[in-house]
């Protein structure tokens, strides 16, 4: 009998630490890419305190997250939203982006964005 019972206890133990270690999924984002991708480029993206970008467009889609800070962001045609740490957001392909701009005025915004390319395309045009 004994030999049982520590043979429950040895499996109970196993299936409690396989239940702490389960991997847990969050969706970010879901969209639709409408083009051919035969490459991407990845950046890490920095901007400054209070810094915004100029109004610009990508030549290919792009899809981000945002690693540390907030982001005031706007397609056109869309309203401003503020992407917080952790958000993630896609810029469509040949759209013009009105803002992305830090949120603060104190701490510096980090972004990662991905770039997806059908050929040699830039990664960005501004248009001011």
């Amino acid at each position: 009998m004994k030999p049982f019972i520590i043979v429950i206890l040895i499996l109970n133990s196993v299936v409690m630490t396989a239940q702490q270690k389960t991997i847990s999924r969050k969706e970010l984002l879901k969209t639709a890419i409408d083009q051919q991708i035969k490459s991407t480029e990845i950046q890490e993206i920095t901007m400054a305190a209070g810094q915004g970008a100029p109004e610009h467009l990508h030549p290919c889609p792009v899809l981000g997250i945002i690693n540390s800070g907030e982001a005031v962001f706007q397609i056109e045609g869309q309203q401003k939203v503020i992407l917080h740490e952790g958000d993630a957001f896609y810029e469509p392909k040949n759209v013009k982006i009105l803002h992305f701009d830090n949120a603060s005025a104190e701490k510096p915004l980090v972004f990662t964005a991905i770039y997806l390319k059908e050929g040699s395309e830039e990664n960005i045009k501004f248009i001011k």
